[in-house]
């Protein structure tokens, strides 16, 4: 059942035509015979179309005390791909190749990859200004997605939803998480949300009750860039006027954003981002141990214009080298093989084509902190999980924890009050793997020897990190019980 379910991407013969509507509704869409893998565009508001990609999982199991799943991944950049990315690179069920993978995440859920915004990916705007300019616009793009899928898919809503961001990704996140939340108060969307929204499968299913778990994420971007100099002074990437350069640029953003000048920061970030690759010799923003381009998974050295961030993003995780019979990038593979066997993109949409538009929209929110968020939530009794890998310089689990601190709700003191408890992985205690602490729905977690993409954990291989993401997921079983 596995080889035919993985193999059914490669036999479109099975494809079936979905009927086409308009007004936020379906416009396009197709899918698989067996009902296991649907995909298409939502157009979201007149002249702005987002694609979705939905895999039913073979390792279904139903369960009516213990629903399975659905996982909704949000993608970073922001203008990454999920469609792309999340699922070819790091969570889907095939990799660039082609191949199975052994560590998707559809073996604890059904996974539903979203381009967004709209201009991300397969998704695409008629027109330049149908592009979003803040975080709560692409939040209402996406809830008019979800309200599209689910409020006429009784099976749909049986499964309740986690929202899986990464990077950028968790600002949509948060954004979203509250967008939905009014919308199923009001009556306007027919879904249950799940325990928890955001990053690694095993710990977003844990916990129970309401939540949003955030790993790796651009929540507070003031307190990453005051983190900068500081980590890569202690860890020898900068000598001390490397660190002296680096704190006077971040101090700058700082007052910009004090001041609302948030396009100015924006710019002034691109600027830390030279100044630190200059005296770090090319650090790599996503892993601190590594240059630029040095990383396994990384193909390209670093691009620092704020025009050309979102490809020194999506081309980190670019493992592809070479698909069999193709050019050996992702985009070639995506408006390849794969826009070709999916039969609805337009001829006129590249994958990523609109990518930088979107990177352009944002630039007056880019830099924007949604710490106000998450304190909504938690303060609303949504589980809020927080988790960062270990070697992330651009998300630094030093600027995490700084803007975890600035945290409002009544129940950070206690948090600060509890150690933390080590994770292991399997059944060697011999090795910590990470640290968890917990309090009421506040839940943090620090991911040891992973960077940014703790999904791709690049200290360990898939097997590895599949298998250490589930055994940590045992451990907190075992702690509960």
């Amino acid at each position: 059942m596995e080889k035919l379910f993985f193999l059914l991407l490669l036999h479109v013969s099975v494809l079936i035509l979905f009927p086409l509507f308009h007004g936020g509704l379906l416009t396009n869409a197709a899918g698989t015979k067996d009902g296991t893998q649907q995909w298409g565009y939502v157009e979201v508001r007149p002249k702005a179309h987002m694609f979705y990609w939905h895999y039913k999982s073979p390792y279904r199991v139903e369960d009516p005390n213990s629903p399975w799943p659905i996982v909704l991944w949000l993608q970073g950049g922001p203008g990454a791909s999920g469609v792309g990315i999340g699922n070819f690179q790091e969570v889907g069920p095939l990799d660039t190749n082609l191949k199975p993978r052994n560590s998707t995440w559809l073996r604890k859920a059904d996974l539903l990859f979203v381009d967004n915004p709209v201009g991300t990916g397969f998704s695409f705007v008629e027109n330049e200004k149908a592009v979003v300019k803040t975080d709560v616009e692409a939040a209402t793009d996406l809830t008019t997605l979800l309200k599209t899928l689910f409020n006429k898919n009784e099976d749909l809503q049986k499964s309740p939803l986690y929202i899986v961001a990464e990077s950028y990704g968790g600002k949509y996140a948060v954004t979203l998480g509250l967008s939905v939340l009014r919308a199923i108060e009001t009556g306007e969307l027919k879904l249950k949300l799940g325990d928890l929204m955001w990053y690694t499968v095993d710990i977003v299913l844990y916990h129970s009750a309401n939540g949003v778990a955030v790993g790796d994420s651009w929540i507070s971007p003031e307190d990453f860039v005051l983190s900068w100099g500081p980590l890569l002074k202690d860890v020898s990437r900068l000598d001390t006027i490397g660190v002296v350069k680096s704190n006077s640029l971040a101090q700058q953003i700082k007052k910009q954003l004090e001041d609302g000048q948030y396009v100015d920061a924006t710019n002034s970030w691109s600027e830390l981002e030279g100044v630190i690759s200059r005296y770090s010799n090319s650090v790599d923003f996503y892993n601190f141990m590594l240059d630029s381009g040095r990383d396994p998974l990384s193909t390209v050295a670093v691009e620092l214009s704020k025009g050309i961030a979102i490809k020194r993003y999506s081309r980190y995780l670019d493992s592809l080298k070479a698909y069999p019979g193709g050019g050996g990038d992702l985009g070639s593979f995506m408006n390849g093989p794969i826009k070709k066997q999916l039969k609805v993109i337009p001829e006129n949409v590249t994958w990523g084509g609109q990518s930088e538009l979107v990177f352009t929209g944002l630039e007056g929110d880019f830099m924007r902190p949604r710490i106000n968020e998450v304190d909504e939530l938690l303060a609303k009794g949504v589980n809020v999980t927080v988790y960062n890998g270990q070697l992330d310089l651009i998300c630094a689990t030093k600027g995490t924890e700084a803007w975890v601190e600035k945290l409002r709700w009544e129940g950070m003191k206690s948090f600060f009050s509890l150690d933390r408890t080590p994770l292991y992985c399997a059944e060697d205690t011999t090795i910590t793997r990470g640290f968890t602490k917990s309090y009421k729905n506040l839940h943090f977690y620090w991911i040891l020897g992973a960077g940014h993409f703790v999904s791709q954990h690049p200290s360990s291989s898939p097997r590895h990190n599949h298998h250490q993401l589930t055994l940590m997921n045992r451990r907190l079983y075992s702690q509960s019980n």
